[in-house]
């Protein structure tokens, strides 16, 4: 710990965690000697998941998508138990996972122009199998680059990291989209992939898909499309006669394209599927091993042996909402996103940012005396779950809102409208004075994980204690802070939570 760090900051020096008992967060024990009965466990998770924000509802504007259709939520459930124990791994031992496989990426390829593919876990594992496909089909000298605008998703960057490639970011406009001119201005020969946002995430903001692909062909580089958000609700408004720009395998220049099942497509994690134009492209992402004496090893994605439970709920769910449902639910989003787009404007000291085209909205303050973390954290208090996100390269702090086919919007904007008026009432949170820059010149590597959770308790979040955090100073601390730093203190927050 630096010498000037106010001493009242200072974490305990390297002694034992305090252990407190917790329904939430057990101690690690050893198994039972004798199995414990299924009742007592099945009570026992139900008493873990007390604390858990709730899944069905529409309370909760990030992470979890529910159609509000109990049947359709039952079947999925049904079906994804009855492959449970299909191991994907070996696909001439189990053929049912071929067949469903092709039926799914069939209908995912009918809606977005075409192509083949691959089911995965995942967007980040869809997004890591096109950037590999890219690094390999195109060698070059040095390390390969990644295009990616400012907006992009982290999973790229999760991608390069894991992938020894290079992420070269490029600046948005100030509607947050993706600037054709700047993407062309990054190109290097080391250049392999160039990615544009169908719509990003923070904003709900559709990037000049055509003119990124142009740049990129012109480039004879590939260029992947990241519609995990977006790639199963676009093409459904779409159908219900909005106007959505292109976007898909359709628009020459773009070579793959990543869309999530369990986000718009309301299947259960993790359902996502990875679009090629091209097949050869495709078998680049494909690993293969004979380098050793044992079973034949071939993978189609990064995980080996995996369960075929999400394959077949997501095939369960995409037949049984159907193409009228899809439509439906994507109508409702979308009317939902622009009901609180309206109802924004009538809430003193708040604003929406850039023009979202699917049911994502940015909200962020006009008003000084009116902090967004202070708001997330008077909302959760209501029994609402609104995202925080932080402020980068002139973007400011704000909340994230994704709408579904059952948010129900005005009691959102009254929670929304009481959760402001609190928030200005409180003011902005207080933050320690020096705070910030002591965190920023603080030595992680001489903290154990005790004792960067006594740092953390200074600041009122305990890793280890109950109930809903106050997360105000905590997001205010790391907005002040740069992303570097933001992620070592990420990284250090949750081995203490784990630990």
């Amino acid at each position: 710990m630096p010498s000037d760090q106010p001493p009242e900051h200072r974490p305990p020096e390297h002694r034992p965690p305090e252990h407190r008992p917790s329904d939430h967060r057990p101690q690690a024990a050893a198994l039972p000697e004798e199995g414990r009965p299924p009742g007592e466990l099945l009570a026992e998770l139900a008493r873990l998941r007390d604390a858990d924000l709730p899944v069905r509802g529409g309370q909760v504007t990030a992470y979890v998508y529910d159609t509000g259709r109990e049947a359709v939520h039952d079947l999925a459930a049904t079906a994804y138990l009855e492959m449970l124990e299909v191991n994907c791994l070996d696909p001439t031992a189990f053929p049912s996972i071929v067949a469903l496989e092709r039926r799914i990426v069939a209908a995912v390829a009918d809606r977005l122009g075409g192509g083949s593919g691959v089911f995965t876990s995942g967007g980040t594992e869809s997004i890591m199998l096109a950037v590999k496909s890219a690094r390999d089909a195109r060698p070059v000298e040095g390390t390969p680059q990644i295009v990616l605008p400012a907006t992009g998703h982290p999973a790229f960057h999760k991608a390069a990291h894991y992938l020894g490639m290079e992420v070269v970011q490029v600046p948005v406009d100030s509607s947050f989209r993706a600037d054709p001119a700047a993407t062309a201005a990054a190109l290097t020969p080391r250049t392999v992939l160039v990615v544009a946002s169908a719509p990003s995430y923070p904003h709900g903001v559709m990037d000049p898909v055509p003119e990124i692909a142009s740049v990129a062909a012109s480039a004879g580089v590939p260029c992947h499309v990241d519609a995990c958000v977006g790639g199963w609700v676009l093409p459904w408004l779409r159908d219900a006669g909005r106007d959505v720009p292109p976007f898909d395998l359709s628009v020459p220049g773009v070579t793959s394209l990543s869309c999530d099942l369990h986000k718009y497509g309301y299947s259960p994690k993790g359902a996502s599927v990875v679009l090629y134009a091209d097949e050869a492209l495709r078998r680049r992402a494909y690993f293969a091993a004979a380098e050793w004496p044992g079973y034949t090893v071939i993978n189609a994605t990064v995980q080996s042996s995996k369960s075929a439970g999400p394959l077949g709920a997501a095939w369960a769910t995409l037949n049984a909402v159907g193409a009228r449902g899809y439509r439906e639910l994507a109508e409702n989003a979308m009317k939902s996103a622009e009901r609180l787009i309206e109802g924004v404007a009538g809430i003193p000291g708040l604003r929406v940012l850039g023009e979202p085209v699917a049911p994502l909205v940015a909200v962020a303050s006009s008003d000084p005396a009116l902090d967004v973390f202070v708001l997330a954290d008077e909302a959760r208090s209501r029994g609402w779950f609104f995202q925080p996100q932080l402020s980068y390269q002139g973007i400011p702090p704000n909340l994230h809102f994704t709408l579904t086919g059952v948010s129900d919007v005005e009691p959102l904007l009254a929670a929304l409208a009481g959760s402001a008026e609190a928030a200005r009432g409180a003011g902005p949170p207080d933050v320690p004075s020096g705070l910030a820059d002591a965190l920023a010149d603080l030595d992680l590597d001489s903290l154990d994980d005790a004792g960067f959770a006594g740092l953390l308790a200074s600041v009122g979040v305990d890793p280890a204690g109950d109930g809903e955090p106050e997360m105000a100073v905590v997001n205010t601390i790391l907005d002040a802070l740069p992303p570097a730093t933001r992620e070592a203190l990420l990284i250090r927050f949750l081995s203490a939570l784990y630990a």
